[in-house]
């Protein structure tokens, strides 16, 4: 069984949250939070496995209720719902420890799929907001004639060849099939090197080695077409 803390200021968003879940067997809405302070609150009072956040709330909004959650050290761990109006708040909730993105017109399967992920310590985005977060941040990366700061970064040099590639995959938002498929290598390969990378990087999930990848210009978005 999941328990899962909603948060959103709108009491309708809540409410047709709270329908969802409670009609799926295996997870169970433990409380409810209109803003950032309470959902603090709330989840130190209730320690649910899954904190499913709003952003913009009033007083305390999404980014900083996260990076509190996450900071108080519990075994909680936050599924952010944001739309496409909310893309320059991605980075910021994803630095602040956040386990994934999802975009509140999700259909409800891929909703209950991602709160079964995150609650199961893997990470998700949703693949739309990947591809606009990569766009938002293009210009943060460096020029095509600069040198890449990743050189120099000890936690990029600990990485061996193929895991600098794996990296380079993961943040491009390859899935672990996909990793497979382009590298030519087994999927328990794959999941084998991801955890590597992971452990060499400090990194929690996924989430965070795709900021990593982005902040350090290993990865670029695709020009226009």
């Amino acid at each position: 069984m999941t328990t899962v803390l909603i948060v959103d200021d709108q009491p309708l968003q809540r409410f047709g949250f709270r329908m969802l879940l409670d009609a799926t067997p295996d997870t169970d809405v433990v409380g409810e939070a209109a803003h950032g302070a309470e959902a603090v609150r709330r989840t130190a009072e209730l320690r649910p496995d899954v904190v499913l956040m709003d952003i913009r709330m009033p007083g305390m909004d999404g980014i900083e209720a996260t990076r509190q959650i996450l900071a108080a050290g519990g075994r909680s761990r936050v599924l952010v719902l944001t739309t496409f109006d909310l893309d320059e708040y991605a980075h910021a909730a994803l630095r602040a420890g956040a386990s994934g993105f999802l975009l509140k017109d999700a259909h409800p399967e891929e909703l209950l799929a991602g709160i079964r992920a995150v609650a199961g310590g893997d990470a998700v985005i949703a693949p739309a907001l990947t591809r606009r977060l990569l766009d938002t941040y293009a210009q943060r990366l460096p020029d095509g004639g600069a040198e890449p700061p990743s050189r120099a970064d000890p936690r990029w040099l600990s990485l061996t060849e193929r895991e600098q590639e794996i990296l380079v995959a993961i943040g491009n938002g390859w899935t672990n099939g996909e990793i497979a498929e382009r590298l030519v290598l087994s999927e328990s390969t794959v999941k084998t090197h991801v955890g590597r990378v992971l452990a060499k990087l400090g990194a929690r999930d996924r989430v965070q080695a795709v900021i990593f990848a982005y902040d350090l210009g290993l990865t670029r978005p695709n020009p226009p077409s």
